[in-house]
């Protein structure tokens, strides 16, 4: 099984070693999407902004790689503080409709950048 590289100057690029998402298998795994404007490198404001643009980058690599957030099939979302999970929760069920992908949230320690949220997923390639 072969596995292919996807990446776009639409979002943040790596800032590591590691791709912006892998497609092997009939399946796409993102890495995880800081809530980092690509353009300017800054941050989305608070829990809300930092959301959206996660799910924005996320959107953007989904795109390069010719699939929508309908066939995202498991998100991770990784939070810096669980009290946020509220306002997270708002931001992200605008981006996505039923039925609705599975996830799990957890509350970590500390993210890069120290960054509030960051958001990973799995996507089934129709």
């Amino acid at each position: 099984m072969g596995k292919e590289v996807i990446s776009t100057e639409s979002a943040p690029g790596a800032i590591g070693p590691y791709s912006q998402a892998i497609e092997a298998g009939g399946f796409i795994f993102t890495s995880g999407q800081l809530g980092l404007n690509p353009e300017t490198g800054q941050f989305g404001e608070g829990i809300e902004g930092q959301t959206r643009q996660s799910l924005t980058n996320l959107q953007a690599i989904l795109e390069a790689a010719g699939v929508g957030m309908d066939q995202v099939v498991k998100t991770t979302v990784f939070l810096k503080d669980m009290n946020d999970f509220v306002a997270m929760n708002e931001v992200y069920s605008s981006f996505f409709s039923q039925p609705f992908p599975a996830r799990s949230a957890v509350e970590v320690a500390r993210l890069p950048k120290d960054a509030l949220v960051e958001i990973e997923a799995v996507v089934l390639k129709k």
